[in-house]
Order: structure tokens, then sequence, then C-alpha cells
């Protein structure tokens, strides 16, 4: 037993608890996997919202295009790039001024006699770089073609501050973002927590920044590509240009700076919450480059613009520009967690407590299986002593008197009793046997019909009397004069009468008594009883029940002499609650047992009381 107990902890018990322990450390990282779910699925509503700005601007840009195509559709290119400043600000209004510069370092418009005071201001910032007479720090984008900076950085590389540059120092942008080096991209985190230090101690994967800033001059930027888009910060004031190389001429190159509040009042139309379900959830904002907001789809939300909890960069068109989604209610997912963390901790103590519990409830039944394998064993000696020893006597008896060698008649007599109380009791210890194994396999079956219980008792008493009497017995017996019927198996019955007064015989010690006692009951419903007493060892205290139970015996028959194989009462008790009553076991007053028959009394039995 302690061998199996041992291997049961070792296999079971102690993995499981290691189990639950691994999960318990699991619950501490809770909020973090719940944030990070619902980043997820917010940041997939950023993206959406940057994906559709850029394709709005896209839009734009070819809008542009045809835009020039038109202009050019009836005149040569060298005569439309003269007034394309006027022409384009005349039909396209998202123009704040159109230019038309060379590759070859010639600016034909802006104006700069006839140019109005926007165009003026455009040419003394940008002159310079569009005819390729210096490089600047810009964000560009030609989608039709790479272009190779490698050259122009080791040839015209400058410190973004230094002479000649018109990008301010440090653009104006949210607290994290820094330039990168020339021709390289800066590495820039995107998703945040609405609570930085839960950001800072738990996020450890990043995004990056989209928009890549790099030194060239604009003849460099333009390289082989058709279009393209053109950012530059001047005065912490972000300017966004087109250009366009017609077929028609590509040595000139049409270009536009954007009307930056016409372009975000397009814009503002796509910042919106998809699928409506988490409009109560989150608000969905469109930041400028200095992290202040632009629009948002909460008017009357307020919150640190800096740190949301996800957020997406539209591109190298607005640099550092953002679609940023913040918690509407921040304490929610912090419930949510606490909630997910209490029930997954209820869950695993569940777990933990049924684990307990079976593995107990296993070594239960195992103990108790153990216990029946014994008692099984002990069973099988035990019949094995109760088979012989009347066989022994039977045969002794048997060959003294077939050998003549008794020729006493009372002798005889008695050798013939002896050999006939032998062969009883070894028919009943096979009958028994035989009923167990019967009941034990569900093929025990009773021919219930309307009987006289009393009538059964008296004629078993009466047929296990000379036994008892022969014994030394002092059987007595008070029985009522009127019958008392039950519905029953008469021979199921007379069977436990016999194993219940065999029982009072071998447990009866020294005082040598019996007693059998019939009654009718009313209380609490008609029934009839059959008491056996007996005045010998008892039942020890804590065996009332077990004595029932199959195999069980209180006082083994090997080491106290005591015949029986455990059977008896496990028979009677099976017979008794297979037609609607019990056996029970009561001290009795003044020493010894009493073991109580109970049977539902039939409803013609007479009503005659004691």
């Amino acid at each position: 037993m302690k061998k199996v107990a041992l291997v049961f902890v070792l296999t079971v018990f102690v993995p499981s608890l290691v189990l639950a322990w691994l999960a318990v450390r699991s619950l501490r990282d809770q909020q973090f996997v719940l944030e990070r779910q619902q980043s997820l699925l917010y940041q997939g509503v950023a993206d959406s919202v940057a994906r559709e700005a850029a394709n709005l601007i896209a839009d734009h840009q070819r809008e542009f295009a045809r835009q020039v195509e038109a202009l050019l559709a009836n005149d040569k290119p060298i005569e439309i790039a003269g007034s394309f400043d006027e022409r384009l600000r005349k039909d396209w209004p998202l123009a704040e001024v159109g230019f038309a510069v060379s590759l070859d370092g010639t600016c034909y418009a802006p104006s700069q006699l006839f140019g109005s005071s926007e165009a003026h201001r455009f040419l003394l910032d940008n002159e310079r770089f569009l005819t390729s007479r210096e490089s600047v720090e810009v964000y560009w984008d030609s989608p039709k073609s790479s272009i190779n900076l490698q050259q122009a950085g080791e040839k015209n590389q400058k410190p973004a501050s230094g002479e000649g540059s018109n990008a301010p120092a440090s653009p104006a942008t949210p607290d994290s973002y820094l330039s990168s080096p020339p021709g390289h991209a800066k590495e820039q985190k995107l998703a945040r927590n609405v609570e930085p230090q839960q950001t800072q101690s738990r996020t450890s994967k990043q995004a990056w920044s989209k928009a890549s800033v790099s030194e060239a001059e604009f003849r460099q930027l333009v390289g082989a590509s058709t279009e393209g888009t053109v950012a530059r910060f001047l005065q912490n004031k972000l300017n966004v240009m087109f250009w366009y190389r017609s077929p028609r001429d590509p040595q000139i190159v049409f270009g536009a700076l954007v009307n930056l509040p016409r372009l975000v009042e397009g814009l503002s139309d796509l910042v919106k919450v998809e699928p409506e379900s988490l409009r109560d959830e989150i608000c969905v904002a469109l930041l400028d480059d200095s992290a202040r907001v632009v629009t948002k789809t909460h008017p009357g939300f307020q919150t640190n613009w800096k740190r949301p909890f996800v957020a997406t960069e539209i591109g190298e068109v607005l640099p550092h520009w953002e679609v940023a989604v913040y918690l509407v209610n921040p304490a929610r997912l912090t419930r949510s967690a606490q909630t997910l963390k209490v029930t997954l901790g209820l869950l695993i103590g569940v777990l933990v407590l049924a684990i307990g519990v079976g593995g107990w409830l296993i070594v239960l039944d195992l103990k108790r299986q153990l216990t029946l394998a014994r008692q099984k064993t002990d069973f099988v000696s035990n019949v094995s002593h109760e088979l012989k020893t009347p066989l022994t006597s039977i045969r002794m008896f048997s060959e003294l008197l077939a050998d003549g060698r008794v020729s006493d008649k009372e002798k005889q007599r008695s050798y013939f009793n002896i050999i006939t109380a032998e062969t009883a009791r070894l028919t009943r210890l096979i009958n028994n046997v035989l009923d167990f194994s019967r009941l034990e396999r569900g093929e025990k079956k009773y021919n219930i019909a309307k009987c006289d219980l009393l009538g059964v008792v008296r004629e078993t008493v009466g047929t296990y009397r000379p036994h008892l009497e022969a014994g030394g017995f002092k059987l007595e017996c008070d029985l009522p004069a009127s019958p008392l019927f039950v519905n029953g198996d008469r021979d199921a019955l007379a069977q436990i009468v016999v194993n219940l007064l065999s029982n009072a015989e071998k447990y009866s010690g020294e005082r040598k008594e019996a007693r059998v006692e019939v009654r009718r009951q009313s209380q609490p419903l008609a029934h009839v009883e059959v008491r056996v007493l007996d005045r010998g060892l008892g039942v020890p205290k804590g065996c009332e029940e077990k004595i029932f139970e199959q195999f069980y015996r209180a006082h083994d028959s090997l080491s106290s002499g005591i015949q029986g194989s455990g059977l008896g009462l496990t028979l009677a008790r099976q017979i008794a609650r297979a037609h609607g009553g019990d056996v029970t076991y009561e001290p009795r007053e003044g020493g010894g047992s009493c073991f109580v028959l109970r049977l539902p009394a039939s409803p013609n039995s007479t009503t005659n009381e004691h």
C-alpha cells in the first residue's frame, strides 16, 4: 500500500501541484496578455484608418498628375511652365503654390516678379533645393522607381542645421520622435499603453516609424521616377509637395505645395471606428507631427494625447502624423484583467481541489480494493478450512460405521446425527457461496408470493433447533399466534433466518443462549420484524456496518477458531433489501448481539401486535 501511494504521489499529485503552481504564476501576466490581445484588435482599427488616409493622399497625387496632363494637352510643357502656378491654383483647390523646374536647375514657376506672397515665401524656402543647388533633409516617396542616395550622401552630406539647410534642427514632432541619420530609418516605438509605467515594464515588441528622413538634392530624389512626394519641415511647419514629370518633356518637373488644412479636412472624414461594436470602447484620433489632435471620433473626450494605447503612422507624405487609438475607459481594461485573473484563479483552485479530491478518492478506492483482495484471500482460506472440517468429520464417522467398529445403537445414532449436522453445515456453506456468486452476477431470481413469515420462522427454527440443542444451546422463541403475511420468496427468507441463527451459534462464546422473536410493527410503516438475539461476543465498536460487507469478519476464523466464510450477513442483507426490507444490528442489553430482519407487511396481514 505504501509503495502504491508513493507511486501515485510521484506520478499524479506532484505533477498536478507543479502545473497548478505554474498556472498561478501565469495569473500575474493576465493583464499584459489581455492588453496585448486588445492592442492587436485596436491596432487593426488604426492600421485601417491609416491605410485609407494613405490611399486618399495617393488619389490626390494621381489627381495632380491628371491636372498637369490636362494643362499640357493644348500647349507645350515649356510654354505652360512659366504660368503653371496661376493656372494650377485656379483649376486645383488643393494647390497652395504650383512650381515648375528643370532638371538642369532652372526655375520657371512661380514667378519672382509677378507671384503672390505665398509664392515669394515658397521660393525663398525651396528654390535652392528645387534647383538642386543644395541638399536638405526631406521625407520622400517615389513609388515608380527607387533612388540611390549613396553618392549624394557622400558628396553633399551636411548637418541638419548646417548652412544652406532650411530644415529645423529639431522638427516639431512628438516627444518620443527623433530625426534619423541621413539615408537611414530611425526606429521609433508606436504601440503604447495608457499607463506608461506598464508599457515600459511589459511591452517588449516594438513597432518602428515608417518615415525616413534623408539628405539629398531634388534632382537626385527625382531620379528615374515620373512622380512622387516630398515632405520637409521649415520653421517647425510641415511642407508637403507633389511632383510629376510628363512624358511630353521629362526634363521639366511640375509640382505643387499642398494646402495642408484642405488635405487634412479630407482626411478627417476617414477617422472613424470600425466595427461599430468598438465605438463605446475606443476613441480614434488623427495627430499631427507635434502630437496635437487634428480630429477625433469622440468630441468631448480628453486624455494625454501623447500616450495612445496603439498608433499607426500614415507614412512619408505626412511624416510623424499618426492615427492613434485611446481607451475611453482605461479602468475597464484593468477591471477586465482582474475579473479574468479571479476567474482563472478560481478555476485553477477548483481544478486543484478536484485533483486532490479525485486523488483522495482513488487512494480510498485503492485501499478498499486492496482490503477486498486480502479479504478474498482470507475467504479462500476460510472456505477451505470450513470445507475441510465437516468433510473430515463425515469421513471419520462414516468409516467407523462402515467398518462395523461401533455396535452400540446410541453411538451409531449419535454418529449419524453428527454426519447429518455436518452435511447440513456443508450444504449451507456451499449454498451461501453459490448464492453470493449469483447475486454478484445479477442472476439470483426470487419467486415472490404472499407467504406467512411467522410460519417460515417457526419451520426454520424447528429444523435448526436439534442442531443447536446438540451443541448445548438454550433456544427460546417468542412467536405470536396469528400468521404474519409478507410478500417474498419463502426459501430465500428461510435462508436469512438460518444465517442469523448460524451467526448466533458461531459467536455465542461461553454463554450458549439464543432467542428468536417475531413482531408486527405499525410505525413508521406497517412491517414485520424478526429478531435473533444471543449472549455472545458482540460486535466491536466501529464495525457495526462493516460486518455486512462481503468477506469481512470481525473475528478471524483461523486465529479465533470461529467458523465462517464472511458471507452469511452479506447474503442476509442483500436478500432482505431485494424484498424491500433490511437486516440491521443492535447491541443487546446485558451483552450480546441482536440482528433484526424487517420486511414490509402484506396489506392483508393480521393486525395483532405485542
